[in-house]
């Protein structure tokens, strides 16, 4: 018998719950970020990375990193965090990682792009927020 797949709910506490567990200084800067849960990326959002399988993106930072903002940067959208629910979850049973971790690995890797950093800066983060 399949198990249940998480909720859209689930995916956002769980997107939530990973961001609570970071240290403090990256929490606090994250406070105006939007995370939204949709099943797939549009079109326009696809095409902006050049990516032509939905299922090959599960994660995608929209927003002026920290280290690319200027004072001239207005303050009218917040940066957003989504998570592609139909494609993590297709991660998920395809290499088996569970669905705790692959969120973590995610989140993580996105609020790295708000915050400008490389992959291993990422990677030393993603250890930060531990299990």
């Amino acid at each position: 018998m399949p198990l249940r797949e998480p909720s859209t709910a689930e995916f956002e506490a769980a997107a939530h719950d990973v961001i609570a567990r970071l240290p403090e200084a990256f929490r606090r800067e994250l406070e105006g970020v939007v995370v939204r849960i949709e099943e797939f990326a549009r079109a326009e959002q696809l095409d902006s990375l050049g990516i032509e399988d939905p299922y090959e993106l599960t994660g995608l930072y929209e927003g002026v990193a920290l280290t690319e903002r200027s004072q001239w940067d207005s303050d009218g959208l917040p940066p957003v965090i989504t998570l592609f629910r139909k494609p993590l979850l297709a991660e998920m049973d395809e290499t088996g990682v569970g669905f705790a971790a692959l969120i973590r690995h995610v989140v993580i890797h996105e609020a790295g792009h708000h915050f400008g950093l490389s992959d291993e800066d990422m990677h030393a983060l993603e250890d930060s927020a531990g299990d």
